[in-house]
């Protein structure tokens, strides 16, 4: 049982930047696929970016393609978003997923992710 737990969430303006982190403690073995999604009131969940661990391969929402970058960290389990030239539409609380046993498109394609934390509010003001 993964433990997920987000931080690094906050108020910007428009153009600013924030860095978005992501822990998954509890978890023996590589998190396989992880990602960051976001959900602004009255609005759908939305995937903002992917990352196929065992390659490197990232994936991203065209609406942050540019100017959002995930990664992971350099130990195990951990994962990083760094968001440029925020928007006010990029407002909503941001959760990171894991789910160990996504491999390779399903990793790219999929939202049903095992593991979820608690999420972090980003607000960017105009």
């Amino acid at each position: 049982q993964a433990h997920i737990v987000e931080s690094g969430g906050g108020s910007v303006q428009a153009g600013g930047s924030l860095r978005l982190s992501c822990a998954a403690s509890g978890y023996s073995y590589n998190l396989n696929c992880m990602g960051w999604f976001r959900q602004a009131p009255g609005k759908d969940r939305e995937r903002v970016a992917g990352i196929y661990t065992a390659t490197g391969s990232t994936f991203y929402a065209d609406s942050v393609k540019g100017r959002f970058t995930i990664s992971q960290g350099d130990t195990r389990n951990t994962l990083y978003l760094q968001m440029n030239s925020l928007k006010p539409d990029d407002s909503a609380m941001y959760y990171c997923a894991a789910d160990p046993n996504l491999y390779g498109n399903a990793c790219a394609e999929t939202s049903v992710f095992r593991y979820w934390g608690q999420g972090t509010q980003v607000t960017v003001s105009s």
